[in-house]
């Protein structure tokens, strides 16, 4: 098993760190077009091999897409990270001549590479890789429902006073400041609603933070955060290497499920060692499928800039 993660910035070394400490691979690649970062942090991994005890073999590659040949999964993080103040869709002009560029090449060296896609926006970007390459659309998957779930479950956490692992809970729509739509009405504390021990008003807050999860911490550490978008990347390589079947939130091409075509679009499915596998179709009420097809069509906008570049 070979894993190449594009990118060796914090988000892509974060999600290299996890894969490697995990053991998910034989074979890791750390690909990034800055001279010498990619080889500088693989060799600071390596470093740790013995002191964590896995025994994956990290090697960095400046720009050297022949060195990443033959890799099962690609994670792409690369592209310009958001600074206080900027939106995800701000990076649009900029991270899709970076992502078409990266998956173009990964292509000529892994033509049966599954692809998780972190670059933002992620929704476009998603829907961007999908178009350029023309592979099979179940090999790609947008990360972004992933950690959105996760920082639900996060501030769900923070009301209840339990542990996140003891909660399910569920954001489908864009990976985007307005765009997510954290399914409150879903989320279960070991198989019982939240609802029962949440107030309204503390139901509505909660939705609130998790919404602004990604732009509270740029406003604290002044640059895009890089733990949990790492992780979330590594869980996803997890599940397909392992074949695991779990369900993820994540971004996919829509052909009628939830009532949208043409798009990819954060939904439940099936992550397997083929990519993912199905999409599981939660019953959404009125409400809930307004605001999905609101999300829709903020994120069809951002999709119609890709036409004008």
């Amino acid at each position: 098993m070979k894993v190449t993660v594009v990118g060796a910035g914090a988000v892509g070394a974060t999600c290299a760190d996890n894969i490697a400490r995990k053991e998910l691979c034989e074979e890791l690649v750390l690909l990034d077009i800055k001279e010498g970062l990619a080889e500088g942090k693989a060799q600071d991994m390596m470093q740790s091999a013995t002191l964590l005890g896995f025994d994956t073999r990290i090697t960095g590659s400046t720009n050297d897409y022949s060195k990443t040949a033959g890799s099962d999964v690609v994670v792409v993080t690369s592209g310009l990270p958001r600074k206080p103040g900027m939106t995800r869709e701000e990076l649009i002009g900029t991270n899709a001549g970076i992502v078409r560029t990266v998956c173009e090449n990964i292509l000529k060296y892994s033509p049966n590479a599954i692809f998780i896609i972190i670059s933002n926006p992620m929704d476009t970007m998603t829907y961007l890789a999908l178009k350029a390459t023309g592979i099979p659309k179940n090999r790609i998957i947008g990360m972004g429902g992933t950690l959105d779930s996760a920082r639900f479950k996060y501030q769900l956490s923070q009301r209840l006073g339990c542990s996140p692992a003891d909660l399910n809970a569920v954001v489908v729509g864009g990976h985007g400041d307005t765009t997510m739509i954290p399914l409150m009405r879903y989320a279960t504390w070991n198989s019982v609603p939240v609802t029962n021990f949440l107030s309204l008003n503390d139901q509505e807050q909660t939705i609130k933070d998790t919404m602004v999860g990604g732009a509270t911490l740029t406003k604290l550490i002044g640059t895009s955060a890089w733990y949990a978008p790492g992780a979330a990347g590594a869980a996803l390589v997890e599940t397909i290497v392992r074949d695991e079947k779990k369900l993820f939130t994540c971004c996919v091409e829509l052909n009628g499920e939830y009532g949208q075509s043409d798009i990819c679009l954060g939904v439940p499915v099936v992550i397997g060692k083929s990519g993912w596998e199905k999409i599981v179709e939660f019953g959404l009420n009125e409400e809930e499928q307004a605001l999905f097809n609101k999300s829709a069509d903020a994120v069809r906008s951002m999709n119609d800039v890709l036409k004008t570049l």
